[in-house]
């Protein structure tokens, strides 16, 4: 009797595609995340909920492709990138190493912000100690599984939370939904925003890789990645929602969030204190998910420029960390870094999606997997996109931080 591979075999273990979707998922739920959401509900109100929507589509373009070319392929993405031109891999590699390393300084403020929000301490103090956290993770001898179960865990909390916080403050849920199909004002920047806020630089690499570690690769596998990337996406998706919600619920009553800090004001005002001190678990985790996901991402990239590398993982990745902390510690939030390399991540993507689009059409290099053409035009639509937004913030964001 002939056996089909991946038909009589069985399939990854759930835990494993869980892992990498809360990966991408919480990597992607960062601090930026929960400002983006807020700020701009409180400039479109319901119709937010369409941009939302369309990021949504656009999210499932990118993702589905490049989880799949990687997984067909059973090679990273800077492997794949330099098949398709020699020299390709090791720059995206050091594109998606630098952007990582400059968003990871605003993840450790993130956290340190977050737990003073919650216990009260020094923000260098609860960035310190939310490094050391993040260290350990790595320390420890099932290094994958400890971090697949810390994503989720603290995943759950920030759903969970966020939940208790839109029932408090009571959205127009049918205004919601209509305007989420019906809008009264789009506005394309921020649909260019948060789809790069969820698969810009690295994060969109992030739960692939996290499938290649595990073991998981070849076409019999593509099944399997798309269900876990599906999962990614509804994650970061229904996060997305309930800030929406619960921002909406807030300034539908005609409420003024402090600018300062936007999403705490949505927490503070839906809960009182007990909500602030929620918002600050909430901060902390996306922010300490998301010092985990930039450094095993960016570190999945860096560790392949060099042959010695490749077994030097995990001393890497707290290298990583350490450096991230250090910088932050030493010389607070450089804002300058931070705004240039958004526009480097801004072209990572299309840069990196680019390369997934061009392997598909090489048909050894895929492993006989056949790309679906629906999912191609997507990529390519969501590629042009990117591309745009990264030639606009490279000629106005960059020339002004060297004046």
């Amino acid at each position: 009797m002939t056996t089909i591979p991946g038909r009589d075999q069985p399939g990854p273990p759930l835990r494993v595609l869980l892992g990498a979707a809360f990966l991408m998922a919480t990597s992607a739920i960062g601090p930026g995340f929960l400002t983006q959401t807020v700020v701009f509900t409180a400039t479109l109100g319901a119709s937010f909920g369409f941009a939302i929507l369309v990021s949504v589509l656009f999210d499932l373009g990118a993702q589905l492709t490049i989880w799949r070319v990687i997984v067909a392929a059973r090679m990273p993405a800077q492997a794949v990138a330099d098949r398709v031109l020699p020299g390709l891999g090791a720059t995206l590699a050091i594109l998606v190493g630098i952007g990582g390393l400059a968003f990871n300084i605003g993840n450790v403020a993130g956290a340190g912000l977050g737990l003073e929000a919650m216990l009260g301490l020094p923000t260098p103090i609860g960035a310190a100690l939310s490094a050391a956290i993040a260290i350990g993770l790595f320390l420890s001898r099932e290094a994958g599984r400890a971090m697949d179960r810390f994503a989720q865990l603290l995943g759950g909390l920030m759903l969970l939370l966020t939940l208790y916080v839109v029932l408090a403050s009571h959205p127009p849920l049918g205004e919601a939904v209509s305007r989420t199909f019906v809008p009264l004002r789009i506005e394309s920047l921020s649909i260019v925003t948060i789809v790069g806020g969820t698969v810009g630089g690295y994060i969109t690499f992030a739960g692939a890789h996290r499938l290649l570690d595990a073991g998981i690769g070849g076409p019999e596998s593509i099944g399997a990645a798309t269900r876990s990337a599906v999962m990614g996406i509804g994650v970061a998706s229904a996060m997305r929602v309930l800030l929406f919600l619960a921002a909406l619920g807030i300034v539908s009553q005609g409420l003024s969030l402090d600018p300062a800090n936007p999403a705490a004001a949505v927490f503070q005002l839906a809960a009182g204190q007990v909500g602030l001190r929620m918002f600050g678990a909430v901060m902390w985790a996306a922010a300490i998910t998301s010092i985990v996901g930039s450094a095993y991402t960016s570190v999945s990239f860096l560790r392949t420029l060099r042959p010695g590398w490749q077994t030097r993982t995990a001393p890497m990745i707290i290298g990583f960390i350490v450096v991230s902390t250090a910088i932050f510690l030493g010389v607070g939030r450089p804002v300058a870094i931070l705004i240039a390399v958004g526009a480097i991540n801004a072209m990572i993507l299309p840069l990196g999606l680019g390369a997934m689009l061009l392997a598909t059409r090489n048909a050894g290099l895929m492993n006989g997997y056949r790309h679906s053409a629906v999912l191609g035009l997507a990529g390519t639509a969501v590629a042009l996109l990117m591309t745009g937004l990264g030639i606009y913030a490279l000629s106005t964001q960059i020339p002004p931080l060297f004046r």
